[in-house]
């Protein structure tokens, strides 16, 4: 594929040329491909019909886990986030020891491999947050908790420029992939300044379904925001605030 370069901006087809616009802006490439009927049934494509099966098993997935905690995720996800949970996604269904390939599924590949997955590359909370944390999930109570340890935040947040309060935000959800539901709880602290006081300890019980057979996931993240005579406003619109998976359990 080519970039387009000039004032006029083209979209759509001129004979073998299509003309599009993309994340990376204005594109061309060359018209071509083969006819959906021929994958859809020619044997020479089973492993493009399977490895589409899965792909797609992967989006429907990633779109449940988005819906579930957009609450959350709203403030807290680069432009190309789905891209990236959906090829993680995809990792952990092509795991799966149980079914044949284009039949593998979600529910019975290593859903580890989602751990600690960056829903927002451009405020990492490996790289934001080093106060010291526990994460925790009882499926017996249905708690997913987290603690952090009392922390002096300008030692402890890799906060951007610009900010003066933050937020520790948490968010536990069982997702049915089956049936396509789920449970979402969420806690979050109070706007903290971002000074050089010790906090207080942080306990965060997110409580779900007591004796859950689903896959449960847990998230932690930071919200930043800026103090204007009184009146606290999101950072930036939330670019650098970090979100993460930092426990998660496949269904039992």
């Amino acid at each position: 594929m080519a970039r387009q370069k000039g004032i006029i901006k083209i979209k759509g087809t001129i004979g073998d040329m299509t003309f599009y616009k993309s994340k990376d802006g204005y594109m061309v490439r060359e018209k071509g491909g083969i006819e959906g009927n021929r994958i859809a049934n020619d044997p020479a494509f089973q492993r493009t019909r399977e490895n589409g099966a899965e792909f797609g098993r992967a989006g429907k997935a990633g779109k449940l886990l988005r819906t579930a905690f957009r609450p959350i995720l709203l403030k807290a996800s680069d432009s190309r986030m789905v891209g990236r949970f959906t090829r993680e996604l995809l990792k952990v269904i092509q795991t799966d020891p149980i079914n044949a390939r284009g039949e593998r599924v979600l529910n019975q590949g290593d859903l580890s491999l989602l751990s600690g997955f960056e829903f927002n590359i451009n405020g990492k909370l490996s790289t934001t947050f080093f106060a010291p944390y526990t994460a925790t999930l009882n499926r017996t109570s249905g708690e997913m908790t987290v603690d952090v340890d009392p922390f002096v935040p300008n030692n402890m947040i890799g906060s951007p420029e610009g900010a003066t309060h933050f937020q520790i935000i948490s968010g536990a959800a069982e997702v049915d992939f089956a049936n396509e539901t789920y449970n979402l709880a969420v806690s979050e602290t109070p706007q903290m300044p971002l000074d050089g006081v010790l906090t207080a300890a942080i306990n965060q019980v997110n409580a779900l379904t007591p004796d859950s057979t689903l896959a449960l996931f847990l998230l932690l993240g930071v919200a930043f925001f800026q103090d204007v005579n009184g009146e606290m406003y999101p950072l930036r619109n939330g670019a650098y605030n970090p979100m993460s998976i930092v426990k998660l359990e496949n269904v039992v």
